[in-house]
C-alpha cells in the first residue's frame, strides 16, 4: 500500500482516516497538525509532527492529504495546499468504494469522495475539494478548486460553481444555476438563481 500523511487533526481527519482505510489502496504515514495540538493518536495514528514539519516530512513524491475540514471559507486548505505542493508533495484522488464516480467526468488532485457521493457524467470536480457523503453531483456540473460540497446536498444538472465556495448539508441547487467563487450557502437552502461571488445565504 502507498503510505500517506495526512494534514490536519480534526474531525474532518478522522471522516478521511475511515474512508482511506475502506479503500485499502494507502497506508497512513500519520498525521501533521497545527502547534496548538498536542502530538496524540488519532484513531491509532500517530501525530509525527507540525506544520513547521511538512518540509522535513515530505519528500519528493511523497503523496498527502489536506485532512483539515472547511466550514464557511477555504483560506486554511488553500494555504496548505500551496504549502505542501511547493514541497514537492503528490495528492491523490480519494474515493470512497461506496462512492460513484462516472468514467466519464474529471476530479482534480487532492479531492476526497467521500462515503455514499455520486459524482454524474460530464461533471468537472477541481482540486483539492471536499464532496461529502451522499452528496449528489449531477450531470455537467462544474466544480472549482477548494470547493466543499457538505453532506446531502443536491447539485442538479448543468450548475457551475466557483472556487472556494462551501455548499452547505442538505442544499438544493436548481439546475443550470451559476455560484460565483467563495460563495458561502447555509445548511438547507433551495438555491433557484444565479449567486454573485463573495456572497453569503444564511437566511
Amino acid at each position: 500500500m502507498t503510505p500517506l500523511l495526512l494534514i490536519g487533526g480534526g474531525g474532518h481527519c478522522r471522516s478521511c482516516i475511515d474512508v482511506i482505510e475502506a479503500t485499502s489502496k494507502y497506508s497512513i504515514r500519520g498525521i501533521v497538525q497545527e502547534r496548538s495540538h498536542e502530538k496524540s493518536l488519532i484513531l491509532n495514528y500517530p501525530t509525527l509532527g507540525f506544520d513547521e514539519d511538512l518540509k522535513h516530512l515530505i519528500t519528493e513524491n511523497s503523496e498527502a492529504l489536506i485532512a483539515v475540514g472547511q466550514i464557511k471559507r477555504p483560506d486554511t486548505r488553500v494555504r496548505l495546499f500551496n504549502l505542501i505542493k511547493g514541497l514537492g508533495a503528490r495528492l491523490p484522488i480519494i474515493q470512497s468504494p461506496t462512492a460513484y464516480r462516472s468514467p466519464h467526468s474529471d476530479v482534480g488532485e487532492g479531492t476526497i469522495l467521500m462515503h455514499g457521493c455520486l459524482v454524474n457524467v460530464n461533471s468537472s470536480i477541481g482540486t483539492n475539494c471536499i464532496i461529502n457523503s451522499f452528496a449528489l453531483i449531477e450531470h455537467d456540473v462544474k466544480i472549482g478548486d477548494h470547493c466543499h460540497i457538505s453532506t446531502g446536498s443536491r447539485i442538479n444538472g448543468d450548475v457551475s460553481i466557483g472556487e472556494g465556495t462551501f455548499i452547505g448539508s442538505g442544499c438544493v441547487i436548481k439546475e443550470g444555476v451559476t455560484i460565483g467563487s467563495r460563495v458561502v450557502i447555509g445548511a438547507g437552502k433551495v438555491v433557484i438563481k444565479d449567486i454573485p461571488a463573495e456572497t453569503i445565504v444564511s437566511t
